[in-house]
């Protein structure tokens, strides 16, 4: 059963992004997955590295190894992955930043009342560390890369998920994320998007609104950006 929103104008609930959305987390990605191209045998191309901002890991390892020319077998994709996770778990845990005005986004959107769920390409375990950075208590549930079944971002079901998770429609919801990859999976989930642009460009389309940064957004702005995306529905 879906819960439609309680309060005239706002979503029925609010979908984070984390990694270049809520924490300023690409740019540690940069330092393992350079590393481990180098111990391939070539560096990682400016083109590779964008093609897998917002990509789930398996995805990322095939964009890795198809850049130095090899096509790996499960185990060589296993040790990069446990390589690279290793890597990252020791940066999440000391270097994690949030993105401009973040922190105080997540407080103004837990304090509207309204539900909340954090859909991250990012496994489990990895966003286990960044949640003590993020804070546990913002989120009403929380969805990672390796929950989907291989299904993941920019396919619609991680946000398909979460609002059914969280008991509502989907296309009532407002997703917030930062790349062209993550911006597909929630627009094709039928969600407004308020994309707030990282690492790489994302281009416009329907029910995409678009800002510099999160600092400002309160229930205000919410309301603002959730009426002009579902101006731009379909008819």
């Amino acid at each position: 059963m879906t819960r439609p929103s309680t309060v005239e104008g706002l979503p029925a609930a609010v979908l984070w992004d984390m990694d270049g959305t809520l924490l300023d987390s690409e740019k540690l990605w940069d330092i393992p997955l350079s590393e481990y191209s180098l111990k391939l045998g070539a560096p990682l191309t400016p083109e590779i590295r964008a093609a897998m901002v917002g990509s789930n890991v398996p995805t990322s390892m095939g964009l890795l190894f198809g850049g130095v020319g090899r096509v790996p077998t499960e185990a060589d994709v296993r040790e990069a992955m446990d390589w690279i996770g290793a890597r990252m778990r020791e940066l999440f845990a000391t270097r994690l930043t949030f993105r401009p005005g973040a922190r105080e986004a997540l407080r103004a959107v837990r304090a509207t009342g309204l539900p909340v769920a954090l859909v991250t390409s990012t496994e489990r375990a990895l966003t286990e560390v960044a949640l003590d950075t993020l804070g546990r208590h913002h989120f009403d549930t929380t969805l990672c890369g390796d929950e989907v079944a291989g299904r993941n971002k920019p396919l619609p079901d991680p946000y398909q998920l979460a609002a059914a998770t969280l008991g509502v429609d989907v296309t009532r919801c407002l997703a917030i994320e930062d790349s062209p990859t993550g911006t597909t999976s929630a627009a094709a989930a039928g969600c407004v998007v308020l994309v707030i642009p990282c690492e790489v460009p994302v281009p416009p389309g329907p029910r995409r609104v678009f800002r510099d940064s999160l600092v400002g957004l309160d229930e205000d702005l919410l309301r603002a950006v959730t009426t002009t995306g579902w101006q731009d529905r379909p008819a």
